[in-house]
C-alpha cells in the first residue's frame, strides 16, 4: 500500500498534538507488521514500539484524571509538537520529491495548533465538578486519533481532509468554551462579592460620620429667681 507524504505529515501532525505516542505507536505497528510503503523504517524498531507503547499506557491513565490532565499538557507542549516534527522530517527524507525540512515544520506547527486545541479543551472541561466528562472526552480522542490514522492507510487525503476540519472545529469549540467560562467566572465573582459585602460597590458606598449641627445650642438658660 503505498503512501502519499504530504497528506501523511498534515494527518500525523495534527494527531501528535492530541496523542503522539499512539501516533508513533500505530503508525510503527503499520510498518512493521502491514508492511506500509513510504512509513519510516525506524518507527518499525522493537525499543521504539515498546517505548511508545508504554508512555501511550501512561498518557492514556493520565490524561483522563481532572487537573493531572492539564498539567500533563503543560509538560507536553515541548515534546507533542517535537514529535510533529520529528515524523514530518522522516517522512520527507522517505521522499525525493519533498523537502524534509518543509515536511518537519509544518509537522511540527500542526502538532502545536493541535495541542492548544486540546489543552484548551481540557482547561474549560476541568471546570466541571465531576471526572466523568473528563473519561469522555480523552476516550473520545484515542478513538478520533486512531480512526483518522487507520483511514490515512487507506485513503491519507481524505485522512487529511477529516484531521483539517477537525482542527478548526475543535478550535471553534474551545474559543465558545472559554468565553463561556469566563462569563461564569465573573458572574460568580460577583455573585459572591455581593453576598459578602467586598465588592467594589460595597467598598466605594462608605458612610460619612455625621456632621456636627451648624446651629446654635437650642437649650434654655436657667433664669435668675424673683427677688
Amino acid at each position: 500500500m503505498g503512501v502519499e507524504i504530504l497528506p501523511w505529515v498534515f494527518t500525523s501532525g495534527w494527531a501528535s498534538g492530541i496523542n503522539a505516542y499512539a501516533v508513533v505507536l500505530i503508525m510503527g505497528l503499520a510498518e512493521k507488521f502491514w508492511q506500509v510503503q513510504g512509513l519510516p523504517d525506524a518507527l518499525g524498531r522493537t525499543d521504539v514500539l515498546i517505548g511508545a507503547a508504554v508512555l501511550f499506557v501512561i498518557e492514556m491513565v493520565a490524561d483522563k484524571i481532572p487537573y493531572v490532565d492539564s498539567v500533563w499538557d503543560t509538560v507536553h507542549t515541548v515534546v507533542r509538537p517535537a514529535v510533529g516534527a520529528t515524523l514530518g522530517y522522516l517522512l520527507g527524507n522517505e521522499s525525493a520529491d519533498l523537502n524534509a525540512a518543509f515536511t518537519a515544520a509544518t509537522g511540527g506547527i500542526l502538532a502545536l495548533l493541535s495541542h492548544l486545541v486540546k489543552a484548551g479543551a481540557r482547561a474549560a472541561v476541568n471546570t466541571s465538578p465531576e471526572p466523568a466528562s473528563n473519561i469522555v472526552v480523552s476516550t473520545a480522542e484515542d478513538v478520533t486519533v486512531a480512526a483518522v490514522l487507520v483511514t490515512a492507510f487507506a485513503n491519507p487525503w481524505l485522512a487529511a481532509i477529516i484531521a483539517g476540519v477537525l482542527l478548526v472545529c475543535g478550535a471553534v469549540v474551545v474559543t465558545f468554551l472559554l468565553r463561556r467560562v469566563r462569563r461564569f467566572k465573573s458572574r460568580y465573582n460577583a455573585w459572591g462579592e455581593r453576598r459578602t459585602g467586598s465588592g467594589p460597590s460595597a467598598a466605594g458606598s462608605v458612610r460619612e460620620p455625621p456632621q456636627p449641627s451648624q446651629r446654635g445650642d437650642t437649650r434654655r438658660l436657667p433664669q435668675d429667681p424673683p427677688h
